[in-house]
């Protein structure tokens, strides 16, 4: 009787519990938010890893790029699931993107809220882009990361000098091709406390206001959050979800092929923005 031969495993492989390792340690999964549903959704640990592709959202497009690039990990951004399902069945759209993906043995990992909050993550890195000074998290999680950096929700700062609403718009505009303003943003006026929160960020107004912002930087709001905000003498600059978190995912794939130099890894070359500006 002739024994089974193993599988011939890639040599440039890592185990899946080595990247998720790593993964945490840049976005660790205490910074999340409570409602949120971070960490390895769909996979086994054990398992080894040689292609890995990033994207903002699990969606028709990029369930189709994984399985056609043969990857064995996807970490996206928003989660898949997000709330609890009771089936996964192809009926749904979030059942047929699962079902497809695990047949296909692929992984799937989110950072979601934890690489929103951590001390490197989207909102830092938005930060960074307004060159902003004295950056801090509106709401504080934890105190410090052992490396000394005040974690939290959010981030602010402070520009220097302030600046004009069309100032920060021209900042912005080398990196962001779609910005939306609310209304009572008077050309003369200036902003030097700037509150970010990536994503649909408008219910951080009031929280931004009281933590002693003048100006929202977020992704989306709604009609109702842009009122408030303009009753607080807030200004709201929106620059869409998709953008304002898209570009970070970029940030992850460099993260890890710094740290695994034989991984295969790419950020979603099909994904795209869902919402268009129509002229």
């Amino acid at each position: 009787m002739t024994s089974k031969l193993p599988t011939a495993v890639p040599p440039n492989s890592i185990r899946l519990s080595n990247i998720i390792e790593k993964l945490e340690i840049v976005a660790p999964l205490d910074l999340a938010e409570s409602w949120d549903n971070t960490g390895l959704l769909a996979g086994d640990l054990d398992s080894t890893v040689h292609r890995v592709m990033m994207c903002l959202t699990v969606s028709p497009k990029t369930v189709q790029e994984a399985i056609g690039g043969k990857v064995q990990l996807v970490v996206t951004h928003h989660p898949l699931p997000f709330k609890p399902l009771q089936q996964i069945v192809t009926s749904t759209s979030a059942g047929k993107s699962l079902w497809a993906l695990i047949r296909a043995g692929i992984a799937i990992y989110s950072p979601h809220t934890a690489w929103d909050n951590a001390a490197h993550g989207i909102n830092f890195r938005l930060a960074n882009m307004l060159n902003l000074t004295e950056i801090r998290p509106i709401r504080e999680i934890a105190a410090v990361d052992p490396q000394g950096h005040c974690l939290g929700v959010g981030r602010m700062g402070r520009l220097a000098p302030p600046r004009s609403i069309a100032e920060i718009i021209e900042l912005l505009r080398s990196h962001i091709p779609s910005i939306r303003a609310t209304t009572n943003q008077e050309t003369a006026r200036e902003f030097e406390r700037v509150a970010i929160v990536c994503g649909s960020g408008g219910s951080f107004a009031e929280m931004a206001q009281q933590a002693g912002a003048n100006l929202l930087l977020t992704g989306e709001a709604t009609y109702h959050q842009c009122l408030e905000a303009q009753s607080m003498g807030l200004g709201m600059l929106m620059i869409g979800h998709f953008q304002s978190e898209r570009f970070s995912m970029d940030a992850l794939t460099g993260i890890l092929k710094a740290e695994f130099p034989t991984l295969d890894v790419w950020t979603s070359r099909d994904e795209c923005d869902p919402v268009i500006e129509v002229d």
